[in-house]
């Protein structure tokens, strides 16, 4: 029954032509879906570097401020005395 209905369609010149046409629409559909897609993966793993990027500036500002810290009582007077700190 379907075999019969789907050559039916397939013999009319008219049905081809818009079966053709339906299937290049649905192809442009599809590939667009995707595009946008892939549009939405590379802004998130933009935000996502760029996130990145300024937890580690953080955290070498936090180092370099540890690695310039007094190390101990007398070093930390000596600093306030000369007003380093």
């Amino acid at each position: 029954m379907i075999a019969r209905l789907v050559t039916g369609i397939a013999t009319s010149p008219w049905m081809r032509a818009a079966l053709r046409y339906g299937v290049t629409a649905l192809a442009i559909l599809l590939f667009l879906l995707a595009l946008r897609r892939s549009g939405e993966r590379a802004g998130r793993l933009a935000e996502r570097l760029g996130t990145l990027e300024k937890t580690n500036d953080v955290q070498r500002r936090m180092l370099d401020a540890a690695a310039r810290r007094p190390r101990d009582r007398n070093e930390l007077a000596d600093r306030l005395r000369d007003g380093r700190f």
